[in-house]
């Protein structure tokens, strides 16, 4: 049988238990490794911007009025605090927004000027100010005044968290802090948890497998207890169930199911041992029944030959109701002949093995054949070169036998009736019997093996025969580890004998 091969683009579905389990098991863990891996970077993402937000509003604007106030004083005559830009943290960007327009920028960057800013000279940061593009410029201008931090790129430096807060004189002071720090310990989470979780897949995975393999192994006792029975002959002759699946624990469900197929087996054992003891009566029967008929057979046959030899004169409706005796007999001689037949070969009574020469066989049939049957056109295909075989020669005579009178006698006249025997390859004897007549009317026609069984008008046993001629071919070439099939059509029946 071929299986149906995969569509191209569809990946492959475990077909196993085990293999569907394992698959199940390690995509749950997937599913929940990604959900807790998504949910604490998603937590420590929101923790981490949380504080950054906390550090802005700690911080105010002091930086980005220091980049336009630095040094100045208020109207009292005290220095301005707007201007004090200690700690803060390097990478703090700052920036004074007047009508819209960045009036001035910068980032404090860590070095030795803002070390001399710190420490009182206010004009030693000379190269803070960053420079913005139009494009900053409008991202900055849109930043909500008083609003709630959000998260700005600059071109020339990397995404920043921002907040705006109104000055002193009509003005927006801008700070920000970078999210590089946030998003360099998120990845690193990641990271971590990436080859956390993927160890624990790996390890998990094997453990698994493992252990669904080991809780299995009852289920694959079961199953190779059913392959064995499986592969048992089952279909005729006497049979012994001894195999029983050894888990039948009630408390498991695969101890359930071998109990179930023990249960099975059991009476499956008594139903064939049945069937065995039923057929030995019935071919005993058979077989008693056949020879018991052949005396009374010979007796009949012999008075009416007896009758039909008298030299006296008989009325003609005697005569003829005595050649009709004489003919059921003989039609009833032939029919227990052939019941005797198959009630040996269904005992398995060994066949007469020796050479046999097919081709000289198969001349000898369809010259017998021509003779009953002159109405038919007989044709023989035979190879250059003897054809041999190792059977019984009396036994396959009668199935080539067999085979043409069954065209001959369910085919009207005129019928062409092909016999072509040939080696089909080495060790293996191919002979068929074609025919182009009506075909056979039963469905399917591989019923035409079995005993009795009549078809329709066109092949009815019109001629008086058994209808066991079929039934016997069949044995005889199973006898000899052959096989005999038919395929049919109106117009074209072919029997095909193919022998070791």
């Amino acid at each position: 049988m071929k299986r149906p091969l995969p569509k191209v683009g569809c990946r492959p579905v475990p077909r196993t238990l085990r293999s569907r389990l394992i698959a199940g098991m390690l995509t749950m863990l997937v599913l929940t490794c990604a959900g807790v891996g998504l949910t604490t970077t998603d937590t420590l993402r929101h923790f981490l911007t949380v504080r950054l937000d906390q550090q802005l509003t700690d911080t105010g604007g002091r930086y980005a009025a220091s980049l336009e106030r630095r040094g100045s004083e208020d109207p009292a005559g005290e220095p301005d605090e707007s201007s004090d830009t200690r700690a803060q943290a390097p990478g703090t960007f700052g920036a004074r927004l007047k009508d819209g327009t960045v009036t001035k920028a910068g980032v404090v960057d860590g070095d030795a000027d803002d070390a001399a800013v710190e420490a009182g000279d206010v004009a030693a940061d000379t190269d803070d100010l960053v420079r913005l593009t139009p494009r900053d410029q409008q991202a900055l201008a849109a930043l909500v005044v008083g609003g709630p931090a959000a998260d700005v790129d600059l071109s020339s430096l990397h995404r920043y968290r921002m907040h705006a807060i109104a000055g002193h004189d009509g003005d927006v002071l801008v700070t920000g802090l970078p999210l590089r720090p946030v998003e360099d310990t998120v990845h690193r989470l990641v990271t971590v948890e990436l080859l956390v979780f993927g160890v624990a897949l790996a390890v998990t995975g094997v453990a698994g497998a493992l252990w669904i393999r080991w809780s299995l192994r009852p289920l694959g006792r079961v199953v190779a207890t059913a392959e064995v029975v499986s592969a048992l002959p089952l279909s005729n002759g006497a049979v012994a169930l001894s195999v029983r699946a050894p888990d039948d624990d009630p408390r498991t469900e695969v101890g359930r199911v071998g109990s179930a197929l023990n249960r099975m087996l059991g009476h499956l054992e008594d139903a064939l041992a049945q069937r065995q003891a039923v057929e030995e009566r019935l071919r005993a029967f058979t077989a008693d029944a056949s020879h018991e008929l052949r005396t009374p057979l010979a007796s009949v046959r012999g008075h009416t030959e007896l009758a039909l030899r008298h030299r006296g004169p008989v009325p003609a409706a005697v005569r003829h109701s005595l050649t009709r005796i004489d003919a059921e007999s003989q039609r009833m001689g032939l029919l227990v002949e052939d019941l005797l037949l198959l009630a040996r070969l269904d005992a398995g009574r060994p066949l007469a093995f020796t050479e046999v020469d097919l081709t000289r066989i198969a001349l000898d049939c369809t010259a017998d054949a021509r003779a009953a049957g002159p109405e038919h056109r007989w044709c023989l295909a035979l190879p250059e070169q003897p054809v041999l075989v190792s059977g019984d020669a009396d036994r396959l005579r009668q199935v080539v036998g067999n085979l043409l009178t069954n065209a001959r006698t369910h085919t009207p006249q005129g019928t062409e009736v092909t016999l072509r025997l040939a080696a089909v390859r080495a060790g293996a004897v191919r002979l068929t019997v074609t025919d182009t007549g009506p075909g056979i009317g039963i469905q399917p026609p591989e019923r035409a093996f079995e005993r009795f069984v009549r078809g329709d008008h066109a092949r009815s046993r019109s001629s008086g025969t058994t209808g066991l001629g079929l039934a016997i071919a069949h044995t005889v070439v199973e006898a000899h580890g052959g096989t005999l099939t038919v395929s049919s059509r109106p117009g074209r029946t072919a029997f095909t004998v193919q022998l070791p």
